[in-house]
């Protein structure tokens, strides 16, 4: 038992407050329990804790926001309790300087260790200002799964250690990133993103390091990098296991050296960025088959986040119906609410791909069902598959599924005279080009880049698709 501790608990729930001071009993010499922020106060004035556990929610304000400016010696560890299990819970937290942030419910095995660690030792003042408050970034839900994330995310809040993100495709690789951005230091600067699976693999170079005037062909003049982009805030590597070998050996080195140059250029430029990488794939296997380097690994594996596939986290399902519904209505979709019925039919689904998957099926019932309730009917109709089968969030599932359904068609009608490949063809490479005429406001050298085809090419398709550059 450590006699000289003292422990000032805060919580305004007898019950909880009664089997924190048992569990506790032995861990300190004196265990002092008041429950709101006026008695805390009080009690600070004429004393000196060496550990302060607190809840968030009390009867006279926060807990958290209150605890600033109190006369608490800084070096003072404190621990957050919290039934209010969002990523700003645990953003707020850290930004207090807390040492620990434990949702409710908690185990009170890990309180224990928690308690037992801090009066070890006491926690320095960063050398950073507090992150500033944060809202949920689109981060929704508080499954146990959810709550590690959190508790990560707020860790990162105060250093520019690399992240890699781990997770099946749709479980908000991106989202995570830009909360871990938006709540740490650097959340002044740039975010700026790139996935490696969809840059061919001879431009990966020229699009992360930027290159000068002539450095190949079609070079017409210095194009900045996604480094030098970044520079002052985050570079998030999407689809990390997808980089060749021969950009991952470069990229090591600006790791190593926080420098780099443009391709076709000598000077050395600073990486002035923090970097965040993601991935569905399994890293170690690509490691152990030869397919990534394993010094990048670990330079990037610095603090792993592993994301939960959804139907690890079912009771987040509702909650994150709930917050498509909203994205959709300010996005102009129709205002929707779901039967019991029908939010059952949604938590019993698979989800293969997890929340991208029913953020699609949610926008797609606020338009295709007919009344302001939706009902465990409608949800059938858009799923029904009972409970399994293909991906609706994924473009790639969702366009072969649109293909098959043509085709079928058309063969059906035994329509086309031999001539249904090439039809098909004209009707997804003209939607392709004029899109990406669209995004590149008709800009048909930097059109040609992104498609990774040659200029001439890129002209000959228009001609031959009647589409106008100008107005695609």
């Amino acid at each position: 038992m450590t006699d000289a501790k003292t422990i000032l608990l805060v919580e305004d729930d007898p019950a909880i407050a009664l089997i924190i001071r048992e569990t506790l009993a032995t861990e300190c010499g004196r265990l002092a329990s008041v429950a709101s922020i006026a008695e805390r106060n009080a009690w600070l004035a004429d004393n000196r804790p060496d550990l302060i556990i607190t809840d968030v929610v009390l009867p006279d304000g926060d807990g958290i926001d209150s605890l600033p400016g109190v006369g608490v010696d800084p070096l003072t560890p404190v621990i957050v309790l919290s039934a209010q299990n969002t990523l700003d819970t645990a953003v707020r937290a850290t930004g207090i300087g807390s040492y620990d942030y434990l949702p409710k419910p908690f185990d009170l095995d890990e309180l224990t260790a928690s308690v037992r660690a801090a009066l070890q030792r006491r926690t320095l003042p960063s050398a950073h200002a507090a992150p500033a408050p944060a809202d949920s970034h689109g981060l929704v839900g508080r499954a146990p799964a959810m709550q590690a994330v959190y508790r990560t995310i707020a860790r990162l809040a105060t250093n520019d250690l690399a992240v890699l993100i781990l997770g099946e495709s749709g479980t908000g690789k991106e989202v995570v990133a830009r909360a871990i951005h938006a709540t740490g230091l650097r959340r002044g600067g740039p975010f700026v993103a790139i996935n490696m699976a969809a840059i061919p693999r001879e431009l990966i170079e020229a699009e992360l390091f930027g290159h000068e005037k002539g450095a190949f062909t079609g070079a017409t003049s210095r194009n900045a990098g996604r480094f030098e982009q970044a520079a002052g805030g985050t570079l998030f590597l999407d689809e990390i296991g997808d980089m060749p070998l021969e950009a991952q050996t470069r990229l090591l080195r600006v790791l190593q050296t926080s420098e780099y140059s443009t391709v076709g250029g000598s000077q050395a430029l600073r990486a002035d960025v923090r970097v965040i990488a993601a991935t569905h794939r399994d890293m170690r296997n690509l490691v152990a088959d030869g397919r990534f380097r394993e010094d990048l690994f670990y330079r990037l594996n610095v603090i792993p986040v592993m994301l939960p596939p959804l139907r690890d986290r079912r009771s987040d399902i509702a909650a994150l119906a709930g917050h498509f519904v909203e994205a959709g209505r300010h996005a102009g979709l129709p205002d929707r609410q779901f039967a019991p019925a029908a939010m059952q039919r949604l938590e019993r689904h698979d989800w293969p791909g997890n929340v991208r998957e029913l953020g699609n099926v949610v926008q797609r019932l606020a338009v295709l069902s007919r009344d302001t309730v939706v009902t465990a009917r409608d949800v059938e109709a858009v799923l029904g598959d009972g409970g399994e089968g293909v991906s609706l969030a994924e473009p790639a599932d969702l366009i072969a599924r649109a293909i098959d359904d043509w085709a079928r068609e058309q063969l059906l009608r035994n329509e086309g005279d031999g001539d249904i490949h090439a039809r098909l063809q004209a009707i997804v490479e003209a939607a392709l080009l004029r899109r990406t005429l669209r995004e590149v406001r008709g800009n048909q050298l930097e059109a040609a880049r992104r498609l990774g085809i040659n200029r001439n090419t890129l002209r000959k398709r228009l001609g031959q698709l009647a589409i106008d550059p100008a107005q695609p």
